[in-house]
């Protein structure tokens, strides 16, 4: 798929290729919201019950007003035109889906098994939230990382589009499979805790926190970016509302870490095992689809997409999920949590990673170089 420059030049060549002044230190953000939350729910213990007073979508009002807040800056962001060139691309199509929704959800199944052994409620627990965040495909960093990498724009733009679509119909079916269905698989029936969630509790939660904000997403795309113009949108009003994106996650995550404070604080070595099988996921995913792209002869503006795309996680997605179906104060909505602050600093490290392979791998037009 070639490049058209003109089409996405405002994504693809900004004045000046670095994060933003939020993203860049998005990891201090998040260690700031986790000391704010557990301040306040040692200063404030009936902080809780004052949330849980009011609902909506069977979670506190405040909470889905978080989560949908944050979820709709990155899916107002995805150039929905984009599908139209599916086509075009079938090749570099067929191996992102297979990355994407297949070997992804069954590493991190695979690793977050590994990481959790046990069959018990805890492990249990542990185990859903990983999966949870192996199931959702990133559609918003990806983004910022495939601009740094210098991947190819106009292909990243139609990843993110396609994998926004493909998570309102596929999450909560992966997600039912994966946690409900294959646990009893693995370990015995008998032995194994319950997870009482069924198909219907995980897609109406989907459809609620993914399919609205997508909605809206949709709607904001083709009405201001065909009334104001594609690069005023992607200019002065995408800007604008991605600040949004990380005061609902922050917003989050101070009330997750005000309800789990103790739990938290008593569980250090839980959060190491947490991040390891986090790590392995993000590099593992990224080192195999650079690899495959290679040997595919994907050029290496596609293959640093093809990576990112199946590396990272849409992190908001998951939170949002493990909040409304398994409650704030759960295991599953912390481990969650630990997602982006993993997440960022090693995608960051990685955007140099494939900045080298483009040196040390592809000639000067892209292609690859061939190695006997």
């Amino acid at each position: 798929m070639s490049v058209d420059r003109n089409a996405c030049a405002p994504a693809c060549e900004p004045p000046k290729k670095r994060l933003s002044f939020l993203d860049e230190f998005l990891t201090l953000w998040i260690f700031l919201a986790m000391a704010a939350g557990l301040g306040l729910g040692y200063v404030i213990p009936e902080l809780a019950d004052a949330l849980d007073s009011i609902q909506v979508f069977d979670v506190s009002l405040p909470i889905a007003v978080g989560l949908l807040v944050m979820m709709y800056p990155p899916l107002a962001r995805v150039h929905y035109d984009e599908l139209g060139r599916l086509r075009q691309a079938k090749k570099m199509l067929g191996t992102s889906l297979l990355l994407n929704w297949a070997v992804g959800p069954v590493l991190m199944f695979s690793l977050a098994w590994l990481a959790f052994p046990g069959t018990d409620e805890v492990s249990t627990s542990f185990r859903n939230g990983l999966i949870l965040i192996g199931l959702a495909r990133c559609i918003a960093m990806v983004l910022v990382w495939n601009m740094l990498a210098e991947g190819d724009c106009e292909y990243c733009a139609v990843l993110v589009a396609l994998n926004s679509v493909f998570q309102i119909f596929m999450y909560s079916v992966l997600a039912f499979v994966f946690i409900t269905v294959m646990t009893p698989v693995i370990a015995s029936s008998a032995e194994a805790a319950v997870v009482d969630i069924t198909m219907a509790e995980i897609a109406k939660n989907v459809l609620i926190f993914l399919g609205i904000p997508f909605a809206l997403g949709v709607a904001s795309w083709f009405f201001l970016a065909r009334r104001k113009g594609r690069e005023w949108y992607d200019t002065v009003f995408a800007p604008k509302i991605s600040p949004l994106a990380l005061m609902g996650l922050l917003f989050t995550i101070v009330v997750m870490f005000a309800l789990q404070g103790e739990e938290i604080i008593s569980r250090p070595l839980e959060v190491v095992r947490v991040a390891v099988p986090l790590l392995a996921y993000f590099l593992l995913m990224f080192f195999f689809s650079f690899a495959i792209s290679h040997r595919l002869g994907f050029t290496y503006g596609q293959g640093a997409t093809q990576s990112f795309t199946a590396a990272s996680n849409n992190f908001e997605l998951a939170i949002a999920v493990a909040v409304a179906t398994f409650t704030i104060a759960s295991i599953e909505a912390f481990v969650a949590v630990i997602g982006p602050l993993m997440e960022v600093p090693v995608l960051i490290s990685l955007v140099n990673v494939a900045l080298w392979f483009k040196k040390r791998f592809y000639a000067p037009d892209g292609t690859p170089i061939r190695r006997r």
